[in-house]
């Protein structure tokens, strides 16, 4: 960016084919969007606020396509709480989901986990059905979770934790090369890798939840209300690292109640009500909706 940047600078005209959209709302000064052939927009990227939607639309939908859900139905018993839904995540996005208590978020993640039955539909990783699998083949296809109360090993070590997260892994080399990027990203598990799990503090113990499900060297990792009980100062650092961690390759399915964190870390996101997805835009769009204003964002 800086060197198309500098190019125009010295006079030259620039005319860019991208559909990264930092890039495109990053350097741009007139923005013309194309789809299947036809101009539907164009206009100053800064008083333009429909092309920078159009763009993100079309952008998700050039990128690969990582997890969709195809009209799924999950529940518990005689309780239905997934009601149909259809949800993608595409390659190297971060995705949220919004919803009160009770609305079918950590269900859904579940679901794809396959520690809940999917009773209807199907779940395709990289197009590959996935639906029913049991837990330990969702890990080996690219699908780690870290869940709702982190739920790490209080009796284990800091460093036992994180060998638990690549229980599965033989590749001994990559492993220790994997530990030290944990360590790299989480400083302080490094200085307490000695320590009982169930002494570290709230936000130390979210940490080592993140980490130990990244020990599994996902494609998709899927993240279940990381800022439950932690202090406000602790939440801002754990939504800093989580766009470190996209930053670094992984995809980000993000199941979170403090939407407004979540909408500012994400690309795009999708609000659950009752087990039916009543919302789907971009983070952008959804944080400027007064239906999510009112419900969610305290306005």
């Amino acid at each position: 960016m800086k060197l198309i940047h500098n190019i125009r600078d010295r006079g030259i005209t620039v005319l860019l084919i991208e559909h990264h959209m930092q890039v495109v709302m990053g350097i741009s000064d007139h923005i013309a969007v194309l789809d299947h052939g036809e101009k539907i927009a164009a206009g100053p990227r800064k008083k333009c606020e429909t092309i920078h939607a159009l763009l993100t639309r079309i952008s998700a939908r050039l990128m690969k396509t990582l997890l969709q859900l195809e009209n799924v139905y999950a529940g518990y018993g005689l309780i239905e709480v997934l009601k149909g839904i259809n949800l993608t995540v595409g390659e190297g996005e971060i995705v949220a989901v919004l919803g009160a208590n009770g609305a079918g978020k950590s269900t859904t993640l579940m679901t794809i986990s396959g520690i809940n039955q999917c009773r209807q539909g199907r779940i395709l990783f990289n197009d590959e059905p996935i639906q029913n699998q049991p837990p330990h083949e969702i890990v080996r296809y690219g699908i780690s979770q870290a869940p709702e109360g982190r739920r790490i090993f209080p009796r284990l070590t800091v460093r036992e934790n994180l060998e638990m997260g690549a229980f599965q892994r033989v590749d001994c080399d990559a492993l220790h090369a994997d530990l030290e990027q944990v360590f790299a990203t989480f400083p302080i598990l490094k200085e307490r890798q000695t320590q009982l799990g169930g002494t570290l503090s709230g936000g130390e113990q979210q940490m080592l939840a993140i980490s130990r499900a990244l020990m599994a060297r996902p494609k998709l990792l899927l993240l279940d209300e990381p800022s439950l009980g932690l202090a406000p100062m602790i939440v801002t650092k754990i939504f800093e690292i989580i766009r470190e961690i996209n930053r670094q390759g992984t995809t980000i399915l993000l199941v979170e109640q403090n939407a407004n964190m979540a909408l500012h870390v994400a690309q795009r996101g999708y609000v659950l009500e009752t087990g039916k997805i009543v919302l789907e835009d971009t983070a952008e769009h959804l944080i400027k909706n007064e239906q999510v204003k009112k419900s969610y964002l305290g306005g």
